[in-house]
C-alpha cells in the first residue's frame, strides 16, 4: 500500500501544472536547454503535436527523456493546449585528476575511466561514479592492495560542470604467507608446491612478484594441480573446496585447497571409432595411450592433437578427434575410444601475405609448400611458415586459415609477417701515424631491396692499401631451388707510400668466384664452387722467419683454381637467433691440377638447440677445420691458416691471438748496415738484421678445435624478445699446427692437444637493429694458454653469437 501511494505522488510532481484531462498537443515548448540541442529531447520524447495525450502517456513520456541520462530534473506542464517541457541538465566532466597512484600508471586508469563512461566531455553521473570507485578498487585488489582506498571528490564549477578528484591511497601488497594443500596422502605437499605459480615469499619474490595472491593466477594453479593428478592416473580427483583468507591489517594471505584423490586407474582398451578415412594402421601408429599404462589426460589430448594434424595432412582441416574415456569403477581401469570425425575435406582457395611492406610478394610466394586450389594440408602450411621464419627476413610469421564466406569446403591461407633488419651497414674513419687518413665501408644485405637476394660489397681506402669485394647470390636461379652465386675481389698494397721500413707482410690479392648450390631435401643442399685467386706476397724490412722460409721454398706470385664441394642441413626454426632445431655443414675445397700451390681445407660446422622450458634454451656449437698440403706444396700456405679468439670464435680473448706464434722477423742484407731500420739489430756473424723489439706475433695453424655451450634466456623486463638474445656461454678452442719445423721458436708451435684448449665463460648479448645484428660479451678466461691475450669487453656490428 506504502508503494502505490509513494509511486501515485512521485507521478503527481513529475506532471506539476498538468491537467487531469487529456488535451490535443498544439505545440512543443522546451526550456532549460544549455548543451544538449531540442533535437535531442524530440527526439526522444513520444508525444508529436497534433496529438492527443492523457496522463498516463505523460507520465511515459517523462520516463522516456529521463532513460537518455542527460537529465537530473524534468517537469511538463501545460499552456493551454501547448505542452511545457522544463529541463535541468546533468553537470558535464571539466576535467579528472588522479593522484596517489604509483602502481598503476595514470594513463591506464584513465582509459579504464573512459571505458565506464567517465571522461572529460562526457555526461556527469554519481552512479557511475560509484561504480568506476568499485572499478578501480577491484583492480588494486587484483594487485594484492587489500588496504587499498579510493576517495572521489566532485568539485562544482560554472557553466554546469563539474571536476572529478580521484585520491588514491594504495596501501601495501599483501604477500602470500601459507599455502597448504589438505587430504593428498599420494603426492607429498612439497611435489604438489612445486605446481603453482603462487609462492610464499622467497628472496625472488622482489623480482618475480610471485608471492602476490591473483584471482586469475590461483585458478591456473588449480588447473597445473588438477592435470597433475588426471595424468597420473587419478580420473575422480576433486578439488572440493578452496579457502582464501586475509588477515586483518590486510598484511597476509592464507590459501588452502582441499582435495580428494580418489584411486588410480589404468587403460585397459583403445579404440578407434567413427569415420577414419586415413588408413587405420597410420592412425594406430599414432596412439600414445597403450593398455596397461597408467591413464594420462595428456597423453590422451596429444593423441588426439596427433590424430587430428594426421587427418589435416590429407585436407581434412577441420577434422575433430575426441578422446572419450569410460571408466570402470569395479576394477580401476578405464577404456579410451577415439572418436574420429573428419568433417568435409578443405581446398585452399588463396594464399595471401599481410605486412611485407620491403619483400616482394614472390619471395614469399616460392617457399610455399601449400599450393593454391590444393587440399589444405596442415603439414604443407606448417612447413611454408617455417621455411619464412628461416629466410631471416621476418621478426615473427603467424598464419590463419579462415574459412571462406558461403562455402563449406574452401579456406584461405593468411601468412602475416613482421619484416626485420636482414642486413648491416659498417662505416669507419682512422688514422693511423704511419698510413694516413683510413676510410671503409660495408655493406651486407640478405634480403636486397626484397628480391631475396643476398648482397654484400665492401671497399676500404688508405694511403698506402686500397681493397674492393663483392658478393652476390640468387637462391632461386631456377625456379626449383637452384642457387647461383658469383664474387670478386681486389686488395692492393703500395709500399713506397707507407711511412715506415718495417712491415712483416702483404699480399696483393685478386680474383673472381662462382658457386652452385642444389637442394637435396627441404633441409639440406649440396653447393659446388670455383674460385680464381691470383697472390702477389711483398716483404717487409723485418719479415718473419716462417714466411722469409715460405717465400724462399714457394716464390712470391701465385695462381691458383680453387674447386669446393659442400654439404649443408638446416631445420632451425629461424634464419637469425634460431632457438629450436639444429644445423651441420661440411665443406672440402683443394686446389686443382694448374696451381701453382697445392693445398686443401675442409670444415665442419654444427650446432644444436635443446629447449629446457618454453623460454630457455640449451644450445651447443663446435667448428672443426683442418688444412694441408699436398703434392709439391709442404703444409698449407701461412696465408690460409686458421685462427681463433673473438666473436665466433672463443670470446674473452683478443681477436685471432690464440696459437702458434712466429719467430721475431729477421731480414737478409739489403740495405746500409747503419741504416735507422737495421743499425741495432745488426748481427755481423750471420749477417742478418733483427728487429729486438718485436715480438712473437699470432701466426695461425693448419688444425682449427672450437665449440662451446650456451644456455639462451629472456632479458627480463623487456616484452618483445624477437630481436634480442642473451645467453651464459662457455666456450672452448684453439688452433694448432702439425708441421712444427725449425722455424718456429720452443713453445711458439704445437701439435693438437686437448689440453692447451683455452676455455672462457662470460655472459653475451646481440641486438638486431636497423644496421645489423650488435653483439656485446663479457667474458672470463678460464685457462688461458700460454702467449694468449685476453680482452674481456668485446662487441660487433653485423655478427651475431
Amino acid at each position: 500500500m506504502k508503494r502505490l501511494l509513494l509511486t501515485a505522488v512521485l507521478a503527481a510532481l513529475m506532471i506539476t501544472e498538468v491537467h487531469a484531462e487529456s488535451f490535443t498537443v498544439s505545440d512543443i515548448r522546451v526550456n532549460g536547454l544549455q548543451r544538449v540541442s531540442a533535437g535531442s529531447v524530440f527526439g526522444a520524447l513520444p508525444v508529436n503535436v497534433g496529438e492527443k495525450v492523457d496522463d498516463r502517456q505523460l507520465v511515459e513520456a517523462t520516463r522516456a527523456l529521463f532513460k537518455t541520462g542527460f537529465f537530473q530534473d524534468i517537469q511538463l506542464g501545460r499552456d493551454g493546449d501547448v505542452l511545457i517541457v522544463s529541463v535541468v541538465e546533468r553537470p558535464s566532466i571539466s576535467g579528472i585528476e588522479i593522484e596517489g597512484n604509483k602502481a598503476i600508471k595514470t594513463e591506464d586508469l584513465l582509459k579504464g575511466l573512459t571505458q565506464s563512461g567517465l571522461a572529460e566531455g562526457e555526461i556527469f553521473q554519481r552512479a557511475t561514479l560509484e561504480g568506476v570507485r568499485n572499478e578501480l578498487h577491484r583492480q588494486y585488489v587484483s594487485q594484492g592492495r587489500y588496504s587499498a582506498e579510493i576517495e572521489a571528490e566532485v568539485v562544482p564549477q560554472p557553466r554546469n560542470r563539474v571536476a572529478l578528484k580521484i585520491n588514491i591511497n594504495e596501501g601495501s601488497v599483501a604477500a602470500i604467507q601459507h599455502i597448504n594443500v589438505v587430504g593428498n596422502s599420494v603426492f607429498s605437499d612439497e611435489d604438489l608446491g612445486d605446481l603453482f605459480e603462487l609462492k610464499t615469499t622467497n628472496w625472488l619474490s622482489f623480482f618475480k612478484s610471485d608471492d602476490k595472491y591473483s584471482r586469475e593466477k590461483l585458478s591456473g594453479d588449480l588447473e597445473r594441480l588438477r592435470s597433475y593428478y588426471l595424468d597420473r592416473g587419478y580420473i575422480h580427483m576433486d578439488i572440493t573446496s578452496t579457502q582464501v583468507s586475509i588477515t586483518p591489517d590486510k598484511q597476509h594471505v592464507y590459501i588452502t585447497v582441499n582435495v580428494d584423490e580418489g584411486d588410480k586407474y589404468t587403460v585397459s582398451d583403445v579404440k578407434l571409432s567413427g569415420d577414419l578415412k586415413v588408413p587405420e594402421q597410420e592412425l594406430k601408429a599414432l596412439l600414445l595411450v597403450q593398455p596397461g599404462q597408467v591413464f594420462s589426460r595428456k597423453l590422451m589430448t596429444t593423441t588426439s592433437e596427433l590424430l587430428t594434424r594426421r587427418l589435416g595432412n590429407d585436407g581434412y582441416t577441420f577434422a575433430n578427434v575426441n578422446g572419450v574415456p569410460e571408466a570402470n569403477d569395479d576394477n580401476n581401469t578405464v577404456a579410451i575410444t577415439f572418436v574420429v570425425d573428419p568433417s568435409k575435406r578443405a581446398y585452399v582457395n588463396r594464399i595471401n601475405f599481410r605486412g611485407n611492406t620491403k619483400t616482394e610478394d614472390e619471395v614469399l610466394r616460392r617457399e610455399m609448400r601449400q599450393m593454391e586450389d590444393g587440399w589444405a594440408s596442415t603439414y604443407l602450411i606448417d612447413q611454408s611458415k617455417v621455411r619464412l621464419e628461416r629466410l631471416g627476413y621476418f621478426k615473427e610469421v603467424t598464419v590463419e586459415t579462415p574459412k571462406v564466406p558461403g562455402s563449406d569446403d574452401l579456406v584461405d591461407v593468411n601468412y602475416s609477417v613482421e619484416e626485420q633488419a636482414s642486413g648491416s651497414i659498417t662505416a669507419s674513419v682512422g688514422f693511423a701515424q704511419n698510413a694516413g687518413l683510413i676510410l671503409g665501408g660495408s655493406i651486407s644485405q640478405n634480403n636486397f631491396l626484397g628480391t631475396g637476394n643476398k648482397v654484400n660489397f665492401g671497399v676500404t681506402r688508405s694511403e698506402y692499401q686500397s681493397a674492393v669485394n663483392f658478393g652476390f647470390v640468387d637462391p632461386y636461379w631456377t625456379v626449383d631451388g637452384v642457387s647461383l652465386g658469383y664474387n670478386a675481389f681486389f686488395r692492393k698494397t703500395d709500399y713506397d707510400e707507407l711511412n715506415t721500413d718495417v712491415s712483416s707482410y702483404a699480399i696483393d690479392s685478386k680474383g673472381v668466384g662462382a658457386t652452385i648450390g642444389y637442394p637435396l631435401t627441404e633441409t639440406s643442399r649440396l653447393t659446388y664452387g670455383l674460385t680464381v685467386q691470383q697472390d702477389d706476397l711483398s716483404t717487409g724490412s723485418y719479415t718473419v722467419q716462417q714466411i722469409q722460409d715460405f717465400i724462399t721454398q714457394e716464390g712470391g706470385s701465385f695462381t691458383n683454381f680453387k674447386a669446393s664441394v659442400g654439404w649443408s642441413d638446416s631445420t632451425l626454426n629461424k634464419g637469425v637467433l634460431a632457438t629450436r632445431g639444429n644445423s651441420q655443414s661440411v665443406v672440402l675445397q683443394a686446389t686443382v691440377p694448374g696451381s701453382d700451390l697445392s693445398f686443401f681445407k675442409l670444415d665442419y660446422r654444427g650446432q644444436v638447440f635443446k629447449p629446457l622450458t618454453q623460454a630457455t634454451t640449451l644450445r651447443f656449437h663446435t667448428e672443426l677445420g683442418y688444412g694441408d698440403g699436398y703434392g709439391s706444396s709442404n703444409g698449407l700456405p701461412f696465408y690460409e691458416n686458421y685462427y681463433a679468439g673473438g666473436f665466433g670464435s672463443v670470446r674473452g680473448f683478443q681477436d685471432s691471438s690464440l696459437g702458434p706464434r712466429s719467430t721475431p722477423s729477421r731480414a737478409y742484407p739489403n740495405q746500409p748496415v747503419n741504416s735507422p731500420a737495421n743499425v741495432n739489430g745488426y748481427n755481423p756473424e750471420t749477417g742478418i738484421y733483427t728487429d729486438p723489439d718485436q715480438d712473437p706475433l699470432p701466426f695461425g695453424g693448419n688444425v682449427l678445435v672450437q665449440g662451446g655451450a650456451e644456455l639462451l634466456f629472456p632479458l627480463p623486463f623487456i616484452k618483445d624478445q624477437s630481436s634480442l638474445r642473451t645467453s651464459l656461454f662457455l666456450d672452448v678452442g684453439n688452433v694448432f699446427q702439425t708441421n712444427c719445423d725449425s722455424s718456429y721458436e720452443p713453445g711458439e708451435c704445437s701439435n693438437p692437444n686437448l689440453g692447451d684448449l683455452a676455455i672462457s665463460t662470460g655472459v653475451g648479448l646481440t641486438w638486431i637493429t636497423g644496421f645489423g645484428p650488435l653483439s656485446f660479451s663479457l667474458a672470463a678466461p678460464i685457462k688461458k694458454p700460454d702467449n694468449a691475450e685476453t680482452q674481456i669487453f668485446q662487441f660487433s656490428l653485423g655478427q651475431t653469437f
